[in-house]
Protein backbone atom coordinates (compact mmCIF):
# COMPACT_ATOMS: atom_id res chain seq x y z
CA UNK A 1 0.00 0.00 0.00
CA UNK A 2 1.65 3.85 -1.01
CA UNK A 3 1.99 6.03 1.45
CA UNK A 4 0.06 8.89 1.06
CA UNK A 5 2.16 12.43 1.22
CA UNK A 6 1.93 14.76 3.98
CA UNK A 7 3.86 17.88 3.63
CA UNK A 8 4.59 20.51 7.09
CA UNK A 9 4.36 24.25 6.23
CA UNK A 10 7.01 25.71 8.49
CA UNK A 11 5.41 29.14 7.95
CA UNK A 12 2.13 31.08 8.67
CA UNK A 13 -0.02 33.69 7.36
CA UNK A 14 -0.90 33.83 3.54
CA UNK A 15 1.92 32.00 2.21
CA UNK A 16 1.07 28.87 4.66
CA UNK A 17 -2.82 29.32 3.54
CA UNK A 18 -1.40 29.56 -0.46
CA UNK A 19 0.63 26.26 0.34
CA UNK A 20 -2.35 24.02 1.80
CA UNK A 21 -4.72 25.20 -0.59
CA UNK A 22 -1.95 23.91 -3.55
CA UNK A 23 -2.04 20.80 -1.34
CA UNK A 24 -5.51 19.89 -1.20
CA UNK A 25 -5.79 20.26 -4.89
CA UNK A 26 -2.88 17.74 -5.51
CA UNK A 27 -4.25 15.39 -2.50
CA UNK A 28 -1.64 15.86 -0.17
CA UNK A 29 -2.15 15.80 3.58
CA UNK A 30 -0.64 19.50 5.33
CA UNK A 31 -0.01 19.83 8.94
CA UNK A 32 0.43 23.47 10.07
CA UNK A 33 2.60 24.65 12.97
CA UNK A 34 2.08 27.93 14.67
CA UNK A 35 2.77 30.21 17.56
CA UNK A 36 0.81 30.56 20.69
CA UNK A 37 -0.26 33.93 19.43
CA UNK A 38 -1.48 32.26 15.98
CA UNK A 39 -3.32 29.70 17.47
CA UNK A 40 -6.90 31.24 15.78
CA UNK A 41 -4.73 31.77 12.64
CA UNK A 42 -6.84 30.71 8.95
CA UNK A 43 -3.79 28.44 7.96
CA UNK A 44 -4.71 26.24 11.83
CA UNK A 45 -8.30 26.36 10.55
CA UNK A 46 -7.05 24.50 7.47
CA UNK A 47 -4.46 22.42 7.54
CA UNK A 48 -5.64 18.71 8.33
CA UNK A 49 -3.30 18.80 11.42
CA UNK A 50 -1.77 21.86 13.25
CA UNK A 51 0.86 21.48 15.89
CA UNK A 52 1.47 24.67 18.77
CA UNK A 53 5.52 24.89 18.77
CA UNK A 54 6.13 27.47 20.91
CA UNK A 55 5.62 31.46 22.30
CA UNK A 56 4.93 34.52 20.47
CA UNK A 57 7.92 35.29 19.65
CA UNK A 58 9.62 34.19 15.93
CA UNK A 59 12.59 32.78 17.85
CA UNK A 60 10.60 30.88 20.37
CA UNK A 61 8.36 29.06 17.69
CA UNK A 62 8.91 29.75 13.20
CA UNK A 63 12.59 29.93 13.66
CA UNK A 64 13.26 27.38 16.16
CA UNK A 65 14.29 24.69 13.89
CA UNK A 66 14.65 21.44 16.49
CA UNK A 67 10.77 22.23 17.52
CA UNK A 68 9.69 22.57 13.58
CA UNK A 69 11.64 19.35 12.79
CA UNK A 70 10.56 17.53 15.87
CA UNK A 71 6.65 18.66 14.81
CA UNK A 72 7.14 17.10 11.24
CA UNK A 73 8.84 13.77 12.80
CA UNK A 74 5.62 13.41 15.03
CA UNK A 75 2.94 13.48 12.73
CA UNK A 76 4.04 11.64 9.67
CA UNK A 77 5.47 14.28 7.31
CA UNK A 78 7.93 13.47 4.76
CA UNK A 79 8.15 16.86 3.18
CA UNK A 80 8.31 20.30 4.85
CA UNK A 81 7.65 23.13 2.81
CA UNK A 82 8.97 26.81 4.06
CA UNK A 83 7.41 29.06 2.17
CA UNK A 84 9.54 32.84 2.16
CA UNK A 85 11.38 34.07 5.36
CA UNK A 86 11.56 32.48 8.49
CA UNK A 87 13.88 29.15 7.73
CA UNK A 88 13.24 29.28 4.15
CA UNK A 89 17.12 29.95 3.10
CA UNK A 90 18.86 28.61 6.53
CA UNK A 91 21.54 25.74 5.30
CA UNK A 92 21.83 24.42 8.52
CA UNK A 93 17.66 23.99 8.76
CA UNK A 94 17.66 22.55 5.57
CA UNK A 95 21.21 19.95 6.14
CA UNK A 96 18.82 18.98 9.11
CA UNK A 97 15.78 18.32 7.06
CA UNK A 98 18.18 16.15 4.84
CA UNK A 99 19.57 14.05 7.42
CA UNK A 100 16.19 12.80 9.05
CA UNK A 101 15.20 11.92 5.37
CA UNK A 102 12.63 14.23 5.25
CA UNK A 103 12.02 16.22 1.68
CA UNK A 104 13.15 19.72 1.39
CA UNK A 105 10.96 21.85 -1.03
CA UNK A 106 13.63 23.61 -2.05
CA UNK A 107 16.94 23.80 -3.35
CA UNK A 108 19.64 21.41 -1.60
CA UNK A 109 21.53 23.33 1.43
CA UNK A 110 24.79 22.86 0.10
CA UNK A 111 23.07 25.51 -2.69
CA UNK A 112 21.38 27.83 -0.60
CA UNK A 113 25.15 27.97 1.60
CA UNK A 114 26.51 29.50 -1.65
CA UNK A 115 23.69 31.53 -3.09
CA UNK A 116 22.90 32.84 0.17
CA UNK A 117 26.46 33.73 0.85
CA UNK A 118 25.93 37.23 -1.46
CA UNK A 119 29.47 37.44 -2.02
CA UNK A 120 29.92 33.90 -3.21
CA UNK A 121 26.95 34.21 -5.02
CA UNK A 122 29.01 37.30 -6.84
CA UNK A 123 31.84 35.06 -7.74
CA UNK A 124 29.71 32.17 -9.20
CA UNK A 125 28.01 34.92 -11.28
CA UNK A 126 31.49 36.10 -12.59
CA UNK A 127 33.06 32.77 -13.42
CA UNK A 128 29.29 32.15 -15.40
CA UNK A 129 30.40 35.18 -17.68
CA UNK A 130 26.54 37.00 -16.14
CA UNK A 131 27.43 40.93 -15.86
CA UNK A 132 27.69 42.29 -11.94
CA UNK A 133 27.48 45.71 -10.48
CA UNK A 134 31.53 46.56 -9.93
CA UNK A 135 32.15 46.26 -6.34
CA UNK A 136 34.54 43.98 -3.89
CA UNK A 137 35.44 40.87 -4.81
CA UNK A 138 34.19 39.49 -1.62
CA UNK A 139 34.15 39.87 1.78
CA UNK A 140 35.20 42.91 3.26
CA UNK A 141 37.78 42.24 6.59
CA UNK A 142 37.80 45.57 7.93
CA UNK A 143 36.14 49.23 7.43
CA UNK A 144 39.75 50.77 6.56
CA UNK A 145 40.18 48.28 3.73
CA UNK A 146 36.16 48.77 2.24
CA UNK A 147 37.23 52.69 2.24
CA UNK A 148 40.02 51.98 0.14
CA UNK A 149 37.68 49.89 -2.04
CA UNK A 150 34.90 52.40 -2.43
CA UNK A 151 37.86 55.18 -3.25
CA UNK A 152 38.77 53.13 -5.79
CA UNK A 153 35.10 52.49 -7.23
CA UNK A 154 34.09 55.76 -6.66
CA UNK A 155 31.06 56.95 -4.91
CA UNK A 156 28.12 56.61 -4.42
CA UNK A 157 28.76 52.96 -3.15
CA UNK A 158 26.58 50.32 -1.26
CA UNK A 159 27.97 48.05 2.01
CA UNK A 160 25.32 44.96 1.82
CA UNK A 161 25.39 42.62 4.36
CA UNK A 162 26.62 39.67 2.89
CA UNK A 163 23.52 37.22 4.75
CA UNK A 164 21.06 39.71 3.97
CA UNK A 165 17.41 39.44 2.60
CA UNK A 166 14.53 41.44 2.62
CA UNK A 167 15.95 45.05 1.86
CA UNK A 168 17.87 44.92 5.34
CA UNK A 169 21.50 45.26 6.20
CA UNK A 170 22.24 47.73 2.85
CA UNK A 171 23.14 50.72 3.26
CA UNK A 172 24.58 53.84 0.89
CA UNK A 173 27.48 55.81 1.77
CA UNK A 174 28.38 59.00 -0.56
CA UNK A 175 31.86 60.28 0.57
CA UNK A 176 34.82 59.25 2.70
CA UNK A 177 33.56 60.98 5.34
CA UNK A 178 30.94 59.09 5.77
CA UNK A 179 32.10 55.69 5.34
CA UNK A 180 33.46 54.73 8.67
CA UNK A 181 30.29 55.34 10.46
CA UNK A 182 28.30 53.56 7.79
CA UNK A 183 30.27 50.63 7.86
CA UNK A 184 29.80 49.77 11.73
CA UNK A 185 26.29 50.67 11.65
CA UNK A 186 25.54 48.21 9.29
CA UNK A 187 27.70 45.36 10.58
CA UNK A 188 25.50 45.99 13.78
CA UNK A 189 22.14 45.86 11.49
CA UNK A 190 23.86 42.79 9.66
CA UNK A 191 24.31 40.66 12.90
CA UNK A 192 21.09 41.79 14.50
CA UNK A 193 19.03 40.56 11.46
CA UNK A 194 21.16 37.89 10.33
CA UNK A 195 23.53 36.63 13.16
CA UNK A 196 26.38 37.23 10.54
CA UNK A 197 28.14 40.97 10.43
CA UNK A 198 30.09 40.01 7.09
CA UNK A 199 30.04 42.95 4.50
CA UNK A 200 30.94 43.59 0.66
CA UNK A 201 30.95 46.77 -1.37
CA UNK A 202 29.03 47.57 -4.60
CA UNK A 203 28.59 50.73 -7.12
CA UNK A 204 25.51 52.42 -6.42
CA UNK A 205 23.45 52.45 -9.47
CA UNK A 206 21.32 55.52 -8.96
CA UNK A 207 17.42 54.83 -9.52
CA UNK A 208 17.48 51.72 -11.65
CA UNK A 209 14.76 49.16 -12.56
CA UNK A 210 14.84 45.89 -9.88
CA UNK A 211 14.07 43.24 -12.27
CA UNK A 212 13.64 39.54 -11.37
CA UNK A 213 13.68 36.38 -12.98
CA UNK A 214 11.54 33.38 -12.21
CA UNK A 215 13.24 30.08 -12.64
CA UNK A 216 12.17 26.52 -12.46
CA UNK A 217 14.84 23.59 -12.15
CA UNK A 218 14.12 19.72 -11.57
CA UNK A 219 16.63 16.92 -10.14
CA UNK A 220 16.25 15.25 -13.90
CA UNK A 221 18.74 18.19 -15.56
CA UNK A 222 15.54 20.52 -16.88
CA UNK A 223 15.57 24.14 -16.38
CA UNK A 224 13.34 26.64 -17.27
CA UNK A 225 12.27 30.45 -17.00
CA UNK A 226 9.19 32.15 -16.66
CA UNK A 227 10.03 35.79 -17.57
CA UNK A 228 10.20 38.35 -15.39
CA UNK A 229 8.81 40.24 -12.92
CA UNK A 230 9.33 44.39 -12.57
CA UNK A 231 10.05 45.06 -8.09
CA UNK A 232 11.03 48.69 -8.42
CA UNK A 233 8.13 50.13 -6.34
CA UNK A 234 10.14 49.88 -3.25
CA UNK A 235 10.54 51.37 0.09
CA UNK A 236 12.94 51.48 2.23
CA UNK A 237 14.35 48.16 -0.08
CA UNK A 238 11.12 46.76 0.68
CA UNK A 239 8.75 45.95 -2.45
CA UNK A 240 5.52 47.15 -2.28
CA UNK A 241 3.85 46.93 -5.91
CA UNK A 242 5.01 44.34 -8.67
CA UNK A 243 4.05 43.71 -12.07
CA UNK A 244 5.07 41.31 -14.74
CA UNK A 245 5.94 42.07 -17.07
CA UNK A 246 8.02 44.70 -17.01
CA UNK A 247 7.00 47.66 -18.94
CA UNK A 248 10.88 48.71 -19.39
CA UNK A 249 12.06 45.26 -20.89
CA UNK A 250 12.00 44.41 -24.74
CA UNK A 251 11.88 40.87 -25.95
CA UNK A 252 15.68 40.79 -26.79
CA UNK A 253 16.56 41.91 -23.19
CA UNK A 254 13.85 39.34 -21.67
CA UNK A 255 15.48 36.79 -23.15
CA UNK A 256 19.12 37.86 -22.50
CA UNK A 257 18.33 37.71 -18.82
CA UNK A 258 16.16 34.71 -19.22
CA UNK A 259 19.11 32.65 -20.79
CA UNK A 260 21.38 34.13 -17.97
CA UNK A 261 19.36 33.42 -14.86
CA UNK A 262 19.05 29.62 -16.25
CA UNK A 263 22.62 29.51 -16.66
CA UNK A 264 23.50 30.76 -13.26
CA UNK A 265 20.75 27.87 -11.84
CA UNK A 266 22.64 25.31 -13.79
CA UNK A 267 26.20 25.90 -12.56
CA UNK A 268 25.33 25.94 -9.67
CA UNK A 269 23.40 22.65 -10.05
CA UNK A 270 20.32 24.22 -8.74
CA UNK A 271 16.79 22.52 -7.91
CA UNK A 272 12.86 23.80 -7.32
CA UNK A 273 11.57 27.51 -7.86
CA UNK A 274 13.87 29.99 -7.13
CA UNK A 275 14.14 33.94 -8.75
CA UNK A 276 17.46 35.89 -10.17
CA UNK A 277 17.87 39.36 -8.53
CA UNK A 278 19.05 42.06 -11.52
CA UNK A 279 19.45 45.71 -11.52
CA UNK A 280 18.87 47.09 -14.62
CA UNK A 281 20.01 51.20 -15.59
CA UNK A 282 18.69 53.61 -18.05
CA UNK A 283 20.74 52.02 -20.49
CA UNK A 284 19.19 48.77 -20.40
CA UNK A 285 22.48 46.92 -18.74
CA UNK A 286 21.39 44.57 -16.20
CA UNK A 287 23.91 43.25 -13.53
CA UNK A 288 22.85 40.43 -11.15
CA UNK A 289 22.56 41.11 -7.83
CA UNK A 290 21.63 37.99 -5.78
CA UNK A 291 19.24 34.74 -5.92
CA UNK A 292 16.68 34.02 -4.06
CA UNK A 293 16.26 30.39 -3.21
CA UNK A 294 12.98 30.19 -1.95
CA UNK A 295 9.15 31.12 -3.47
CA UNK A 296 8.62 34.73 -3.78
CA UNK A 297 6.09 37.11 -2.48
CA UNK A 298 5.67 38.39 -5.59
CA UNK A 299 5.27 34.97 -7.58
CA UNK A 300 1.29 34.94 -8.40
CA UNK A 301 2.20 37.74 -10.93
CA UNK A 302 4.15 34.93 -12.84
CA UNK A 303 1.22 32.47 -12.36
CA UNK A 304 -1.26 34.95 -13.42
CA UNK A 305 0.51 35.90 -16.71
CA UNK A 306 2.19 32.07 -17.36
CA UNK A 307 -0.85 30.12 -16.16
CA UNK A 308 1.66 27.98 -14.22
CA UNK A 309 0.87 27.23 -10.55
CA UNK A 310 4.21 27.83 -9.24
CA UNK A 311 4.12 26.32 -5.57
CA UNK A 312 2.52 22.79 -7.23
CA UNK A 313 5.43 22.79 -9.33
CA UNK A 314 7.42 23.18 -6.30
CA UNK A 315 5.92 20.56 -4.68
CA UNK A 316 5.73 18.25 -7.88
CA UNK A 317 9.68 19.01 -8.00
CA UNK A 318 10.55 17.59 -4.43
CA UNK A 319 8.72 14.50 -5.31
CA UNK A 320 11.48 14.06 -8.07
CA UNK A 321 8.83 14.90 -10.89
CA UNK A 322 9.93 16.14 -14.00
CA UNK A 323 9.30 19.39 -15.14
CA UNK A 324 6.46 19.19 -18.14
CA UNK A 325 6.49 22.94 -19.39
CA UNK A 326 8.84 23.72 -22.17
CA UNK A 327 11.14 27.03 -22.80
CA UNK A 328 9.38 27.08 -26.22
CA UNK A 329 5.76 26.68 -25.10
CA UNK A 330 5.84 29.53 -22.70
CA UNK A 331 4.40 32.65 -23.53
CA UNK A 332 3.12 35.88 -21.43
CA UNK A 333 -1.04 36.03 -22.02
CA UNK A 334 -1.46 39.02 -20.29
CA UNK A 335 -0.48 41.50 -17.57
CA UNK A 336 -0.32 41.16 -14.25
CA UNK A 337 0.04 44.14 -11.11
CA UNK A 338 0.57 42.98 -7.24
CA UNK A 339 -0.22 45.48 -4.77
CA UNK A 340 1.15 44.35 -1.08
CA UNK A 341 -1.50 45.27 1.05
CA UNK A 342 -0.04 45.99 4.59
CA UNK A 343 -1.12 46.71 8.45
CA UNK A 344 0.58 50.73 7.91
CA UNK A 345 -0.18 53.88 8.49
CA UNK A 346 1.83 55.26 4.91
CA UNK A 347 0.69 58.84 6.23
CA UNK A 348 2.88 58.49 9.92
CA UNK A 349 5.55 57.62 7.73
CA UNK A 350 4.04 53.81 7.40
CA UNK A 351 3.59 53.22 11.01
CA UNK A 352 2.71 49.42 11.94
CA UNK A 353 -1.07 49.37 12.62
CA UNK A 354 -1.85 46.29 14.70
CA UNK A 355 -4.86 45.80 16.37
CA UNK A 356 -8.50 44.22 15.55
CA UNK A 357 -10.24 44.00 12.31
CA UNK A 358 -13.39 45.32 12.49
CA UNK A 359 -14.67 44.79 8.87
CA UNK A 360 -13.80 43.21 5.72
CA UNK A 361 -15.07 43.56 2.24
CA UNK A 362 -13.25 41.59 -0.88
CA UNK A 363 -12.84 42.67 -3.75
CA UNK A 364 -13.66 40.43 -6.70
CA UNK A 365 -14.53 39.69 -10.64
CA UNK A 366 -12.76 38.69 -13.91
CA UNK A 367 -8.82 38.55 -13.07
CA UNK A 368 -8.94 39.88 -9.42
CA UNK A 369 -7.20 37.52 -7.16
CA UNK A 370 -6.60 37.70 -3.19
CA UNK A 371 -3.86 35.91 -1.54
CA UNK A 372 -4.64 36.75 2.43
CA UNK A 373 -5.63 34.97 5.99
CA UNK A 374 -7.32 37.34 7.32
CA UNK A 375 -11.02 37.96 8.99
CA UNK A 376 -13.60 39.57 10.62
CA UNK A 377 -12.39 39.82 14.08
CA UNK A 378 -8.82 38.58 13.30
CA UNK A 379 -6.34 40.14 15.91
CA UNK A 380 -3.34 41.12 13.43
CA UNK A 381 -0.60 40.77 15.71
CA UNK A 382 2.83 42.87 16.66
CA UNK A 383 4.97 40.27 16.76
CA UNK A 384 5.41 39.28 12.74
CA UNK A 385 5.44 41.19 9.39
CA UNK A 386 2.59 43.43 8.51
CA UNK A 387 1.51 41.80 5.39
CA UNK A 388 -2.61 41.32 5.66
CA UNK A 389 -3.08 40.08 1.72
CA UNK A 390 -1.77 40.58 -1.55
CA UNK A 391 -4.13 41.78 -4.43
CA UNK A 392 -3.40 40.35 -7.87
CA UNK A 393 -5.17 41.48 -10.96
CA UNK A 394 -4.97 40.40 -14.20
CA UNK A 395 -5.74 42.04 -18.17
CA UNK A 396 -5.10 41.39 -21.46
CA UNK A 397 -3.19 44.95 -21.19
CA UNK A 398 -1.22 46.80 -19.21
CA UNK A 399 -3.39 49.46 -19.10
CA UNK A 400 -6.70 47.23 -18.48
CA UNK A 401 -4.51 45.81 -15.28
CA UNK A 402 -4.36 49.39 -13.79
CA UNK A 403 -7.62 50.14 -14.14
CA UNK A 404 -8.80 46.59 -12.87
CA UNK A 405 -6.78 47.42 -9.86
CA UNK A 406 -7.88 51.15 -9.38
CA UNK A 407 -11.51 49.79 -8.88
CA UNK A 408 -10.36 46.53 -6.98
CA UNK A 409 -8.75 48.87 -4.47
CA UNK A 410 -11.83 50.93 -4.33
CA UNK A 411 -14.21 48.17 -3.15
CA UNK A 412 -10.93 46.47 -0.51
CA UNK A 413 -12.30 47.77 2.62
CA UNK A 414 -10.73 46.62 6.10
CA UNK A 415 -12.28 48.60 9.23
CA UNK A 416 -10.67 49.06 12.50
CA UNK A 417 -7.22 49.36 11.37
CA UNK A 418 -5.20 51.44 9.07
CA UNK A 419 -3.68 49.96 5.82
CA UNK A 420 -2.34 51.34 2.60
CA UNK A 421 -5.21 50.25 0.90
CA UNK A 422 -5.36 54.26 0.06
CA UNK A 423 -1.76 54.84 -0.93
CA UNK A 424 -1.27 51.94 -3.10
CA UNK A 425 -4.49 53.75 -5.03
CA UNK A 426 -2.66 57.00 -5.04
CA UNK A 427 0.12 55.14 -6.70
CA UNK A 428 -1.96 53.76 -9.68
CA UNK A 429 -3.06 56.82 -10.58
CA UNK A 430 0.29 58.73 -10.54
CA UNK A 431 1.54 59.46 -13.86
CA UNK A 432 5.49 58.43 -13.23
CA UNK A 433 3.25 55.29 -12.73
CA UNK A 434 0.69 55.29 -15.41
CA UNK A 435 3.43 55.88 -17.91
CA UNK A 436 5.57 52.47 -16.52
CA UNK A 437 8.24 55.00 -16.30
CA UNK A 438 9.33 54.76 -12.33
CA UNK A 439 12.39 52.94 -10.86
CA UNK A 440 13.53 51.99 -7.53
CA UNK A 441 13.20 55.90 -6.34
CA UNK A 442 9.94 56.19 -6.76
CA UNK A 443 8.84 56.48 -3.07
CA UNK A 444 11.37 58.86 -2.42
CA UNK A 445 11.05 61.72 -4.95
CA UNK A 446 6.87 61.25 -4.65
CA UNK A 447 5.87 60.47 -1.17
CA UNK A 448 5.98 64.24 0.13
CA UNK A 449 3.96 65.41 -3.34
CA UNK A 450 1.60 62.69 -2.98
CA UNK A 451 1.28 63.23 0.51
CA UNK A 452 0.51 67.02 -0.05
CA UNK A 453 -1.96 66.53 -2.83
CA UNK A 454 -4.14 63.92 -0.40
CA UNK A 455 -4.41 66.38 2.44
CA UNK A 456 -5.18 69.48 -0.44
CA UNK A 457 -7.96 66.89 -1.37
CA UNK A 458 -9.03 66.25 2.04
CA UNK A 459 -9.75 69.60 3.18
CA UNK A 460 -11.91 70.10 -0.64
Amino acid sequence: MKTQNKILIANRGEIAVRIIRACKELGILTVAIYSKADENSLHVKLADEAVCIGGNLSKDSYLNMSRVLSAAIATGCNAIHPGYGFLSENPKFVSMVEECQIRFIGPKASVIEKLGDKATARKIAISASIPVVEGSEGIIENAKEGLKIAKKIGYPVMIKASSGGGGKGISIVYSDQDFLSVFEKTQLEAMANFGDNQLYIEKFISNPRHIEIQILADHHGNTIHLFERDCSMQRRNQKMIEEAPSSFINDSLRKKMGQAAVKLAKTVGYTNAGTVEFLVDKEGKFYFIEMNTRIQVEHPVTEMITGVDLIKEQIKIAYDKKITLKQKDLTILGHAIECRINAENPFKNFMPTPGRIKRILLPGGLGVRIDGFIYPDYDVLPFYDSMLSKLIVFGKTRKEAIRKMRVALEQFVIEGIDTNIEYQYMIMHHPEFIKGSYDTGFIARFHSVMMEEYHEEFIK
